[in-house]
């Protein structure tokens, strides 16, 4: 993953702190075969300096000049490009398509106040969930998160989509800044090697805790963070968000509970737990004698993964993956939601 193109705002502030003019590029709406999805984005700077991408090159070079020209008058250009099936296929696509760009240059009477750049900047480096909205006709900008968020707010960051949305008959562009989706797996056993496999794929960034050295090995788990502390202390070092999930494969209540009972006290979106409906009920039984309500009980997934009839390791990790990527993208049937 090029962590760049992951960090357009950052860049697009730096540079406007280092006394430059700056532009900030992105994909509003596509139809057919575009190159690059809704809500990517380009930074250009005065110099004609870029950093990453709306189209994957095909119409980088018209939107540079767009860019340039936007510095002189401090006015939003909406643009539409048609992309021909050539440049589709230079870029790894069957066939082309047309993207609509939104050019705006930070500062200017019309443009992106370097202020509100601050805000975003800030909130994606808190973890918070936040939807940039500007309203195409007006110009006006908001950052909205939990409390003021509405109904297409919401669907946005729920589904990590960009979009357009009519709001009292104006077209305004929702941008989704959400935190990196992340997954821990409690416990370095067979199933974790193709769950972290899968996950990595799916875009998580995994992470493996057993304090067991010879599970969580190097070996075992190459190209994947590992870390052998204590389940429960691991969690709580790592801030579980909105966009955590954490599953548990050990089996032995005394690294899975504290992990559980970690994870239950935090806002993640998924918490799948190993175990026959048997071991569950014992394991509800411990929980209740913690002192956990039914409803914090409720949010666990036991036994974990969707009910596919997987039975290999790896046929359990897919279920495992079907039912985080369920609950993620449909949060309204996640349990005690």
């Amino acid at each position: 993953m090029n962590e760049d193109v992951d960090r357009i705002p950052e860049i697009a502030l730096k540079w406007v702190r280092d006394g430059r003019t700056v532009a900030l590029a992105t994909v509003i709406q596509t139809w057919g075969s575009a190159p690059r999805p809704v809500g990517s984005q380009l930074v250009i700077s005065d110099e004609a300096a870029m950093m990453g991408s709306v189209s994957g090159g095909c119409v980088e070079g018209a939107v540079v000049e767009e860019a340039l020209d936007s510095f002189a008058d401090g006015t939003p250009r909406l643009l539409t490009f048609g992309v021909t099936d050539d440049e589709a296929f230079a870029v790894g696509l069957a066939c082309g398509g047309t993207i609509r760009v939104l050019v705006e240059p930070v500062g200017g009477q019309s443009g992106l106040n370097p202020e509100v750049l601050e805000a975003l900047a800030a909130a994606r480096a808190a973890g918070t969930p936040t939807v940039y909205a500007v309203n195409l006709s007006t110009w006006e900008r908001r950052l909205e998160a939990a409390g003021t968020l509405d109904a297409d707010g919401m669907a946005a960051l729920a589904g990590d989509r960009a979009t357009l949305v009519e709001r009292a008959g104006d077209e305004w562009f929702l941008g989704v800044h959400n935190p990196p989706l992340r997954l821990f797996i409690i416990g370095g056993v067979h199933i974790a090697q193709p769950l972290s496999r899968m996950a990595s794929m799916a875009g998580y960034d995994v992470t493996i805790i057993d304090p067991r050295e010879a599970f969580a090995s190097a070996a075992r788990f190459p190209q994947t963070r590992l870390i052998h502390d204590w389940p429960d202390e691991a969690l709580q070092a790592a801030a579980l968000d909105t966009r955590s999930a954490v599953v548990t494969l050990t089996h032995d209540p005394k690294l899975d509970d504290p992990a559980i009972r970690t994870a239950l006290s935090s806002p993640i979106f998924y918490l799948g737990c190993l175990g026959s409906t048997r071991t569950h009920a014992k394991r509800v039984a411990r929980l209740e004698e913690a002192g956990f309500t039914a409803a914090q009980i409720a949010r666990i997934h036991a036994p974990v993964g969707a009910d596919i009839g997987g039975r290999a390791p790896a046929e359990i990790a897919v279920s495992i993956m079907a039912q985080i990527t369920e609950r993620l993208r449909r949060p309204q049937t996640r349990p005690g939601a």
